[in-house]
């Protein structure tokens, strides 16, 4: 309801500020206001359908805004339109004619009140724009009281017996039923009810009042009575299915959907029993990579329609009859509206007829999308319908969209500290003071998560989930997965190394990131072209996105002071290249290198007009003395850990000088772990808040661990002991 207040509010201070202009315009404006918003709130409705599926499957930030403002102005135009037809109506001179009679123009905008209702009753493709709207499902459902009185009261009004007051009888029904099914799936995918309908059947287990009382009378008959405990062999639920020819999916969405009945208990943060570790990692050691990215694929699409989208009540049998009698009362409307003699205005009838077209059309692509979906060929899969009924599904069916972006956001750090992406526009952004909101983001892109990336971070999982169930269900994984980095430095004999991971999280995040950029830029000169599946350049993915995560994202990593620590990095960054010329531990020669560099720099940086060698600036960086740890000079005032990334970094170098591939193999698993970890820690809601911005490769690899039973969510005793008498 505050966004129809505020809507109210604007529209009363819009008509005040209408009262400045002369005559000619405020007729015009009165004439066209109603108008003017009736087809607002039109335009609104097909931006939201177009678009609404749109940002699950792509991470442009164009189409977020474009969604969230239309979004918000949806329902508040909708409901200012109703206030603004229920108010000229009240207009009891401009209303009414002398013979009593209802003028035929107002009776037509009084139609226009139940497409207002249907446009408030939204589109399939978005119910909710985040996770909270689905927690103000009673605002939502107080709206829908509301406004439909409202419309309701429009229609008494209105009421002349005419063949327009019956179709608006049709048309309010069509509205009440979209309205009614917005407010269901909200109130389905709030957290209370999404988690109350993964609850199971109240189990009181054995009868244990009766056991004893069999206790107690054996052992008053004289005999020796012993609770002795059985363990009961569990049998894994079976998940997975029989290939289904028709559909080159079947076996994933099946699967996928059984496996989605258990895990999405972890959305809302609920305890998985060991059955079900067993059967997923029984299912998971049998496939590959391919296969089992695409089942996390699907599982996640389906969490995304149940939170954001009408999913979960259009595909019941219910919504199918109550979409069926919308849709019918709809396309009878614009039959007999079709049918009808018409004595109105040509511009009020060409925008009934548009908003009747419109209707129809929207909800003809609401249905072609439904048909088009995996719930369909779910659907399909499951039931094995005749081959007639499949044949005219799949010729209704659109092509089919990606489930996900399949992209990981980079980000550098040095190029932003260093500020090298300067554009014609920084003025007018600081003029406006919206500088320090888009700069981030001018310094973020995406890339395509390659196959190789998935094969390292599958390999990676996979070995940790073997070693896990060689020691058996029964073992505490928690201090396997809180490692970062720790159990691939001792697997390569680096223990060195490990000051660089035993720090706080998002320290170790930028010194790892620090260190991987200066190592990369050191092994690979500026021109060369490094591969896709070289170890260094998945290292330099996995570096940028995970400090893209610290930047953008810090609510989806362990709690820290990682944005403290990234500003006051970037500070002494600053003043390294503005104000260090010179040190006594390096070479006349380097000294001159880094002099030039120094002065470039700072030339640079007052100037703002060229750009910084990031190159060199590495090699610059690479050669600093770093014999005595950072914190010993610095002391703890500062967070910056420019150092000991350089510090880290020159460590690297020496530690396998002559073979490279291992260095990066060995970089590439530690960024792994620390992806795996930060994973692991991020809760449920936080990765279904990011469904809704064409997915994070960190929600991946959080559902990925837990079919591979490596997470802290699962029970750590087995559950299927009983106890029987044994009398001697």
């Amino acid at each position: 309801m505050n966004n129809s207040i505020v809507g109210g509010l604007i529209y009363v201070k819009v008509r005040r500020a209408m009262e400045l202009f002369p005559p000619r315009l405020r007729t015009l404006w009165k004439d066209w206001e109603l108008r003017a918003m009736v087809l607002l709130s039109l335009n609104l409705q097909v931006l939201l359908i177009f678009f609404g599926n749109r940002r699950k499957y792509t991470n442009r930030i164009w189409i977020r805004i474009v969604l969230w403002c239309s979004y918000l102005m949806a329902d508040w135009i909708a409901t200012v339109a109703l206030g603004v037809i229920l108010d000229n109506l009240g207009n009891v001179v401009e209303g009414i004619g002398k013979d009593g009679s209802l003028d035929s123009d107002v009776e037509l905008t009084a139609f226009w009140a139940p497409f207002l209702l249907l446009h408030l009753g939204g589109p399939d493709t978005i119910t909710a724009y985040s996770l909270e709207d689905n927690e103000l499902w009673l605002r939502h459902l107080l709206g829908l009281g509301v406004e439909t009185g409202v419309a309701l009261y429009i229609f008494l009004m209105a009421w002349t017996g005419s063949r327009l007051s019956i179709l608006t009888i049709l048309m309010l029904c069509a509205g009440i039923i979209k309205y009614g099914e917005r407010t269901w799936a909200l109130r389905s995918a709030s957290n209370e009810e999404f988690r109350a309908s993964m609850l199971t059947s109240a189990d009181p287990g054995p009868n244990y009042a009766k056991f004893m009382q069999e206790y107690s009378l054996k052992q008053f008959e004289g005999f020796q009575v012993i609770a002795e405990e059985i363990n009961e062999v569990h049998v894994p639920v079976d998940l997975s299915s029989v290939r289904d020819d028709s559909n080159r999916d079947a076996s994933e969405l099946l699967m996928a959907h059984n496996l989605l009945q258990i895990f999405k208990r972890l959305f809302v943060d609920l305890i998985l029993g060991v059955d079900d570790r067993e059967s997923s990692q029984s299912l998971f050691a049998k496939i590959d990579r391919d296969k089992a990215f695409k089942l996390i694929e699907i599982e996640l699409g389906f969490v995304y329609d149940m939170l954001y989208t009408k999913a979960p009540v259009i595909h019941s049998l219910r919504a199918c009859i109550l979409r069926l009698i919308s849709f019918a009362c709809t396309c009878s409307v614009l039959v007999f509206f079709l049918l009808a003699d018409h004595k109105h205005s040509s511009v009020d009838l060409f925008i009934t007829y548009l908003l009747l077209c419109a209707a129809v059309v929207l909800e003809v692509y609401a249905v072609l999308l439904l048909f088009s979906s995996d719930w369909t060929d779910l659907w399909l899969c499951k039931r094995r319908p005749s081959f007639n009924i499949a044949k005219s599904i799949a010729f209704l069916q659109l092509p089919k969209p990606p489930r996900w972006s399949n992209s990981m956001a980079q980000f550098n750090a040095l190029s932003f500290y260093l500020n090298d992406k300067t554009t014609i526009c920084d003025g007018i952004q600081k003029l406006v003071c919206l500088n320090k909101v888009l700069e981030k983001y001018r310094y973020t892109k995406y890339r395509e998560v390659s196959s190789y990336l998935r094969q390292l971070i599958f390999d990676h999982l996979q070995r940790i989930s073997e070693e896990l169930k060689s020691h058996g269900a029964a073992v505490d994984i928690r201090p396997i997965i809180s490692c970062r980095g720790s159990r691939v430095l001792k697997e390569y004999n680096h223990p060195e190394l490990d000051w660089s991971v035993k720090v706080d999280y998002d320290q170790s995040i930028l010194i790892w990131h620090i260190a991987t950029y200066v190592c990369y830029k050191e092994d690979h000169p500026k021109t060369s072209e490094v591969p896709e599946n070289d170890y260094s350049k998945l290292s330099k993915r996995l570096s940028q996105y995970m400090i893209y995560l610290l930047v953008m994202h810090p609510y989806m990593l362990p709690v820290g002071i990682g944005m403290i620590r990234f500003r006051d990095t970037q500070a002494e960054v600053i003043r390294f290249f503005e104000e260090y010329n010179s040190t006594s531990d390096i070479t006349q020669s380097q000294t001159c290198t880094i002099r030039n560099v120094c002065l470039w720099a700072k030339e640079y940086l007052s100037t703002r007009k060229s750009r910084v060698d990031k190159f060199k600036a590495c090699k610059m960086l690479l050669k600093v003395n770093t014999a005595v740890v950072p914190v010993k000079v610095k002391g703890d005032r500062s967070k910056s850990v420019l150092f000991e990334g350089c510090r880290l970094a020159s460590q690297l170098q020496q530690a396998l000088p002559d073979d490279k591939d291992k260095k990066w193999e060995m970089i590439s698993s530690v960024w792994v772990e620390m992806l795996a970890y930060a994973a692991s820690q991020c809760r449920g809601n936080y990765h279904a808040h990011q469904l809704r911005r064409g997915g994070e490769l960190l929600s991946h690899v959080w559902l990925l661990m837990a079919h591979f039973g490596l997470t802290d969510q699962f029970q750590i005793s087995q559950g299927h002991a009983r106890v029987k008498l044994v009398v001697n």
